[in-house]
C-alpha cells in the first residue's frame, strides 16, 4: 500500500487551499474577511453553485488547471446542485472523498443535519444571524481546520 503524505498547515510551505461553495454574497464577504485575518491567510476559491464546485473538484472544462482544495466549506442551499448532492458526489468519488467537507449553512433542521452526516460530512455548522457571531464561528473554523488538524495531501 502506497504511503500518503500528510500536510500540517502550520508547517506547509504553501497556503491552505479552501473551496468556498456559497451563493450568498454577504456570507462570502464575511467568510473571506474572517479567514484573511488569520495567522496564515489561505487561498480561497469561491463558487456560487454546486455544478461549479464539482467542475473545479474534477478539473473539467475551464477548471482543468484548478488547484485541488485542502478543505471545502459547503452551503446546503445552492442553485443547480444543492449541497447534499454535491456532498454525496464528493464522498462517492475515491479521488475526492478525503477532502474534509465542512457544512456551513443556515439550516438547523434535524433532517438536514442527519443527512449531511449520513453523507459523511466532516462537521455541520449553522450560520449565526449576528455578523459578529458569524465572524467568530468562521474564526473557530480557521483555528481548528487550518491551524490544528492534519490534512491529507492534495493530489
Amino acid at each position: 500500500m502506497e504511503k500518503e503524505a500528510i500536510v500540517t498547515p502550520q508547517t506547509a510551505d504553501r497556503p491552505v487551499e479552501i473551496l468556498l461553495v456559497e451563493d450568498n454574497l454577504l456570507d462570502v464577504r464575511l467568510i473571506v474577511e474572517a479567514l484573511d485575518g488569520g495567522k496564515v491567510p489561505p487561498n480561497i476559491t469561491v463558487v456560487e453553485d454546486g455544478e461549479q464546485a464539482l467542475a473545479i473538484l474534477r478539473r473539467v472544462g475551464q477548471y482543468a488547471d484548478a488547484v485541488s482544495p485542502d478543505i471545502i466549506l459547503l452551503d446546503l442551499g445552492l442553485p443547480k446542485k444543492n449541497g447534499q448532492q454535491v456532498l454525496a458526489e464528493i464522498k462517492a468519488d475515491r479521488r475526492l472523498r478525503r477532502i474534509p467537507v465542512v457544512i456551513l449553512t443556515t439550516s438547523d433542521a434535524a433532517g438536514d443535519i442527519l443527512q449531511a452526516y449520513d453523507l459523511h460530512a466532516n462537521c455541520y455548522l449553522t450560520k449565526p444571524t449576528d455578523p459578529d457571531q458569524f465572524t467568530a464561528l468562521v474564526q473557530s473554523i480557521e483555528e481548528f481546520w487550518l491551524s490544528t488538524v492534519k490534512l491529507p495531501s492534495r493530489e
